[in-house]
C-alpha cells in the first residue's frame, strides 16, 4: 500500500525538480549570449529590411553587450536566408530579420525549403511600413477612383511595376485588382530599385512602393503618391489619403519586418531578446530613424508576433487561392 509520507516526499522532489529547472532556465538566460550573435537579414544590402537592420544593430549590441554582426543573404524572396536560419542550431546566436515574404511565400510556393510555422520560433515583430501607390508625374491618372474607371473601362491595358514575382509590390496590386474587381497588367522587375527607375522615367506607370523606399522621390517630385496602404494615414505625409478612403474600405496593405529564431532556441533567451529587441526599437533616436523612412514602430512580445503572422498567412493563402496565384 502507497504510505501518504511518500506522496508527500514524491510531490516535494517533484517541486524541487521544477525549482531547479526554472533555475537552470534563469542561468541559462543571464548567460546568454557570451559571444557575438549573428543577425541574418533575407534581403541583400541596400533596401528597407537592410536599413532597419543597420538602424537597430547598434543599439541592440550594446543592449546584449555582444557583437550584433549583420549577414545579408539575399535571394528567392528571403528563403535562401530563411534556409540558412532554419538549419542553424538553436541556440540564440543566429536571429533572422525577415520580412512580408515570411506569411506570403507560404500562401504562393507549394515548395519550400523549409516550414514558416514549424521551423521558426518568434521574437519580436519589429516596425510595419505601409506601401504607397505611386504613378509618374506625368501619368493621365488623377486618383484611385479614376485609377479603377480606366482599369475597368481598359481592362489589361494599365502595367504596374513590382519588385518581382510574389513580392510585396505585386501583392498589393493583385489586392488591389481583387477588392476593385479590376485587371491591370504586371511587370516583374528584378528589384525595386529597376522597377522605381522605370517608373520614373514614365515606362510603366503604376507602383505599390515601399513608403520607405518610396519617400525621396514623392519628395524630390519624381513620383506622384495617390494613396497610402495603410489603416491611417501616414504622419510623414498626411495629406495623402488612404485606400480605405479612397474608395476601396478594408484596403490594407504593409511590407513588416519581424525577428525570428530557430525553432527550439530556449524560451528564457527569447523571452530575453524579445525585451532587449522591443526595447531597441522604442529607444529614442532609434524610433526616430525608422519613423522617418515611414516606418510604423511597434516591437511586440513572441506571442503577438505568432499571431500576427498567422493572420498574413491567412490572408495571403486566401488571396492566392481566390486568384489562383502560384509561383512553382
Amino acid at each position: 500500500m502507497f504510505h501518504p509520507s511518500r506522496l508527500v516526499r514524491a510531490i516535494i522532489r517533484a517541486a524541487g525538480g521544477a525549482t531547479l529547472l526554472l533555475a537552470a532556465l534563469g542561468a541559462q538566460a543571464q548567460a546568454w549570449p557570451a559571444k557575438p550573435v549573428r543577425l541574418v537579414v533575407t534581403y541583400p544590402p541596400g533596401g528597407t529590411v537592410d536599413a532597419v537592420a543597420r538602424i537597430i544593430g547598434p543599439k541592440l549590441s550594446a543592449r546584449l553587450g555582444q557583437p550584433v554582426v549583420i549577414d545579408n543573404r539575399g535571394g528567392a524572396g528571403g528563403a535562401i536566408g530563411g534556409d540558412i536560419v532554419a538549419k542553424s542550431p538553436a541556440d540564440g546566436y543566429t536571429l533572422m530579420l525577415d520580412a512580408s515574404n515570411h506569411a506570403q511565400n507560404p500562401a504562393l510556393r507549394s515548395k519550400m525549403p523549409f516550414d514558416t510555422l514549424r521551423d521558426f520560433a518568434p521574437v519580436s515583430l519589429l516596425v510595419k511600413v505601409p506601401n504607397i501607390l505611386v504613378v509618374h508625374p506625368g501619368a493621365p491618372i488623377a486618383s484611385i477612383k479614376d485609377l479603377i474607371a480606366q482599369a475597368k473601362a481598359r481592362p489589361g491595358e494599365i502595367n504596374y511595376a513590382s519588385s518581382g514575382n510574389g513580392s510585396s509590390p505585386h501583392l498589393a496590386a493583385e489586392l488591389f485588382d481583387s477588392m476593385a474587381k479590376t485587371r491591370m497588367t504586371h511587370v516583374a522587375y528584378k528589384g525595386g530599385g529597376p522597377a522605381l527607375t522605370d517608373v520614373m522615367a514614365g515606362q510603366v506607370p503604376v507602383f505599390f512602393a515601399s513608403l520607405g523606399s518610396g519617400m525621396p522621390y514623392i519628395q524630390s517630385g519624381k513620383l506622384r503618391p495617390l494613396a497610402i496602404g495603410g489603416k491611417t494615414r501616414s504622419p510623414v505625409l498626411p495629406e495623402v489619403p488612404t485606400l480605405a478612403e479612397s474608395g476601396l474600405p478594408g484596403y490594407e496593405m504593409y511590407e513588416w519586418n519581424a525577428v525570428f529564431v530557430p525553432a527550439g532556441t530556449p524560451a528564457a533567451v527569447i523571452a530575453r531578446l524579445s525585451k532587449e529587441i522591443a526595447a531597441t526599437v522604442k529607444d529614442p533616436e532609434v524610433r526616430q530613424r525608422l519613423e522617418a523612412m515611414g516606418a510604423e514602430v511597434i516591437g511586440s512580445d513572441p506571442s503577438e508576433l505568432d499571431a500576427f503572422r498567422r493572420a498574413e498567412l491567412a490572408k495571403w493563402s486566401r488571396l492566392a487561392k481566390e486568384n489562383k496565384l502560384q509561383l512553382d
